[in-house]
C-alpha cells in the first residue's frame, strides 16, 4: 500500500512534534532533576538558651553528661535492674513499638522495591460462538512488563519519605523504652519510700503502745485525767490505720509493676531503701547521689538535648514531610512508563499452537486537569511540612523546660534534705526529754503527744523528701535523652 503525500506529510508533522515534546521533556527533566532529587537538610539545631536563663544551668559544665550512662550504669541496685530487663522483655507497649519498626522496614524495602520494573504472567483464555454456530477458541499467555522511569523523583521522594518513617518508628521505640525505664525505677522506689514508712510507723507503733500503756497506769493511780489517756489512744489508733493504708499502697504499686511485666499480680522483690537507692558519688557527704551537687550539675549543655528521642522523631517527621511535599510536586510533571509483553496467543486467527505476541509501548502521561486534586496535595503537603516545623520548636521548648523543672526539683530536694535530717535529730531528742520529764511529773500529756506527732510527721517528710529526689535525678536523666539505651 503507498503512501500519499498528504498522509507523509502529516507523519513528518506529527514526528516533528513527538521529537520536539521529547527535548522538552527532556530539557525541563535536566533542569528539574537535582531540585526534585534534593535531600533533606536537617533542622535539628537547639537553642543555646533552651534551659532557660537560671545563673545556676549557665554555670553547668559542658563535657561530660549522665544522659550519656547506660540505665545500667545509672540504676546500680541489681534487683532494679532485674526488673527492668523483665520489664523490657514483656512489656506489651514496647513490643508494638518493636512490631512498629518490622512494619516501616518491610514499608521501606517496597518502596525500594519501586525502581524495578513489575512483571506479571497473566494467562486468559475464551469461548465464543456467533449465532449458535461453531465454537471459536482462543488464549492468550502473555508475560507482562512495565516500569516507571523516576525522572522527576517521586519514587525517590516516596523511598526516601518512607526510610524518615522508619527511622520516627525507631524513636519511638527508644522513647518508649526511656518511659519504660524510668516508670519501673520510680515505682521501684515508691516501693522502698513505702517500706520505709511502714518500718517508721511500725516503730512508731510499738513507742505509742508503751506511751499509752504508761498514761493508763498513770491514770489509774490518779495522777492524770482520763482525757489525757483517750487523746493518746486516738493517736495511736490513727498510726493503726496509717500502717494500714502504707501496705494498701504497696500492693497497689506492686499491682502496677506487674501490668508493665504483662503479667498477674505478685510480689515485687527489692532492697532496703538506701541500700542502692542511686549509686553513691565519690565525694558523697550524704550517702545519695542524687542530693550531690557535683552529680545533678553534670553536663547538661543546651546540645545533650539531641539525645531525645522525641526531639530525633520530631527532626525526622520533619525529614517525612519534606520528602512527601517533593513527591507531591513531582505530580505535576510528566510520568513516563515503559511496557511489553511476550507469550503466545492464537487470536490473529492462528490454529494452535498460537504464534509468539511481542508488544512494546513507551507512554508518556501529562496531567492537565485532575479536578484541582494534584495542587490540593501539594499544597496539603505544603502545610504539613510547615505545622511539624512549628511542632519541633515546640518539642525543644518542651524538652528545655522538662530539664530546667527536674533540676529545680533536685536541687530543692537536696536543700530540703539537710533541713529534715536536722529536723528528725532535734524533734526525737524533744520527744525523748519530754518523755523524760512526764515520767519526773514536770510535763504534761499533751506536750508528750506534740513531740510524739511531730516526730512521726518529720520521719516520714524526710522519707518522702528522698523519693521526691530520686524521682527529679530520673526525671532529669529522661529529659536529658538517657534510658533509652
Amino acid at each position: 500500500m503507498m503512501l500519499t503525500n498528504r498522509q507523509i506529510s502529516m507523519m513528518k508533522i506529527v514526528s516533528k512534534m513527538i521529537t520536539a515534546v521529547a527535548v522538552s521533556v527532556l530539557l525541563t527533566g535536566c533542569s528539574l532533576y537535582k531540585e526534585m532529587h534534593g535531600s533533606y537538610e536537617s533542622q535539628a539545631a537547639i537553642p543555646s538558651n533552651a534551659y532557660g536563663t537560671s545563673q545556676d544551668i549557665k554555670a553547668l559544665p559542658t563535657n561530660g553528661s549522665m544522659a550519656d550512662m547506660s540505665w545500667r550504669e545509672f540504676f546500680t541496685d541489681p534487683l532494679l535492674q532485674k526488673l527492668i530487663d523483665q520489664v523490657l522483655a514483656n512489656n506489651t507497649d514496647l513490643n508494638s513499638a518493636c512490631i512498629a519498626v518490622e512494619k516501616s522496614m518491610e514499608s521501606l524495602k517496597a518502596a525500594k522495591m519501586a525502581y524495578l520494573p513489575s512483571l506479571y504472567f497473566s494467562p486468559s483464555g475464551s469461548l465464543s460462538s456467533f449465532d449458535f454456530g461453531p465454537v471459536g477458541k482462543s488464549y492468550n499467555m502473555p508475560l507482562q512488563v512495565s516500569w516507571d522511569a523516576d525522572l522527576f523523583g517521586s519514587i525517590t521522594n516516596k523511598k526516601r519519605a518512607a526510610n524518615a518513617v522508619l527511622l520516627q518508628a525507631r524513636m519511638r521505640e527508644e522513647a518508649t523504652r526511656a518511659n519504660l525505664v524510668s516508670a519501673v525505677a520510680q515505682q521501684y522506689y515508691m516501693l522502698q519510700l513505702l517500706d520505709r514508712q511502714l518500718e517508721i510507723l511500725t516503730a512508731t507503733d510499738s513507742l505509742w503502745n508503751a506511751s499509752l500503756e504508761t498514761e493508763k497506769a498513770l491514770w489509774e493511780n490518779g495522777k492524770i485525767y482520763s482525757t489525757g489517756v483517750n487523746q493518746m489512744e486516738s493517736s495511736y489508733l490513727n498510726v493503726k490505720t496509717l500502717i494500714v493504708d502504707v501496705r494498701r499502697n504497696i500492693r497497689g504499686v506492686e499491682n502496677a509493676l506487674s501490668s508493665l511485666l504483662a503479667e498477674t499480680p505478685q510480689h515485687i522483690e527489692r532492697t532496703q531503701w538506701g541500700s542502692a537507692a542511686l549509686s553513691e558519688h565519690p565525694d558523697s557527704t550524704t550517702g545519695q547521689r542524687m542530693f550531690e551537687q557535683s552529680f545533678i550539675r553534670i553536663g547538661v549543655p543546651a546540645e545533650v538535648l539531641q539525645n531525645r528521642p522525641d526531639i530525633r522523631m520530631a527532626n525526622f517527621a520533619m525529614e517525612e514531610a519534606f520528602y512527601n511535599t517533593q513527591a507531591a510536586r513531582a505530580a505535576f510533571f510528566p510520568s513516563i512508563t515503559l511496557q511489553g509483553v511476550a507469550g503466545w496467543t492464537n487470536r490473529e486467527g492462528t490454529v494452535n499452537p498460537g504464534k509468539i505476541l511481542l508488544n512494546a509501548v513507551a507512554q508518556l502521561t501529562q496531567p492537565i486537569f485532575a479536578r484541582g486534586q494534584i495542587k490540593a496535595n501539594h499544597r496539603i503537603a505544603q502545610l504539613t511540612e510547615e505545622d511539624l516545623q512549628r511542632k519541633y520548636v515546640q518539642t525543644v521548648i518542651d524538652a528545655g523546660n522538662q530539664v530546667n523543672e527536674a533540676l529545680a526539683d533536685c536541687q530543692a530536694a537536696r536543700e530540703k534534705y539537710f533541713y529534715y535530717r536536722r529536723q528528725v535529730e532535734v524533734l526525737n531528742e524533744a520527744y525523748m526529754g519530754t518523755h523524760e520529764l512526764m515520767d519526773n511529773g514536770k510535763a504534761n500529756y499533751l506536750e508528750v503527744l506534740t513531740a510524739q506527732e511531730s516526730l512521726l510527721n518529720a520521719q516520714l517528710s524526710e522519707a518522702m523528701n528522698m523519693y521526691n529526689g530520686a524521682q527529679a535525678i530520673i526525671a532529669l536523666y529522661v529529659a536529658l535523652g538517657g534510658g533509652a539505651k
